[in-house]
């Protein structure tokens, strides 16, 4: 896991929620500029159970916002995004970030909380039993946020994965709907990084090597 370096750990508040697909065991965490965010445990994991929507770092420092797609091409800084520049893409299915917010030593994630490696995530894929039908069990059921046909999305898990889509290297905006990628806080070389991916036509979560120019959402993990 990523250390604490404020040596703080936040104030969760853990509940026992049924809902129609099972027992859940859910709380809630609090992130670094006041927003509160729905957790779930999953197998002896606990995740954020919403997109990220921080717009600061842990010690209070602003995460850049850059609009302009040549801008964001450039970066060689954190910066985040809403998805065409559209607050109320945020609102439904968080910020997209760039690698180097990830990676940021001020800490995107809450105290308590980080963005989870490459292994944690296959922790979760194989606790649900295998990458071929694990995008299907965090996937939000329904059409509301993913479109047609969300094929096999059960969200027995309780992760509620959104379909925030991506940011490309080059900041041009994607598939919003249609697919829903989270960064792993895990280099493939110098230039690319991990990131978890589930898909509105498939019931498999993947894991794929992308640029850290993309934007991509973010879920937090309990450390």
């Amino acid at each position: 896991t990523v250390s604490d370096s404020q040596g703080s750990i936040a104030t969760d508040e853990i509940t026992i929620t049924i809902t129609s697909s099972g027992n859940f065991e859910t709380g809630t965490v609090t992130g670094n500029d006041g927003t509160v965010y729905k957790t779930v445990k999953i197998g002896n994991q606990w995740w954020m159970a919403e997109n990220l929507k921080e717009t600061k770092y842990r010690d209070g420092s602003e995460i850049r916002n850059v609009i302009n797609g040549t801008e964001w091409a450039g970066l060689t800084t954190g910066a985040y995004c809403a998805f065409n520049n559209d607050e109320t893409n945020a609102d439904a299915y968080g910020y997209l970030y760039n690698w180097d917010a990830v990676a940021d030593s001020r800490n995107i994630a809450p105290a308590g909380w980080h963005v989870p490696i490459a292994e944690e995530w296959q922790n979760l894929v194989d606790y649900l039993g295998g990458s071929g039908i694990a995008g299907g069990k965090m996937k939000e059921t329904g059409t509301t946020h993913w479109h047609s046909p969300n094929t096999g999305a059960t969200n027995e898990s309780g992760f509620s994965a959104l379909p925030g889509g991506y940011r490309n290297y080059d900041g041009i905006y994607y598939y919003i709907g249609y697919y829903a990628a989270f960064w792993s806080f895990a280099e493939s070389d110098r230039t690319h990084g991990w990131y978890c991916l589930l898909y509105g036509n498939y019931s498999k979560a993947s894991q794929v090597s992308s640029d850290k120019q993309s934007g991509f959402s973010l879920r937090c993990l309990r450390d």
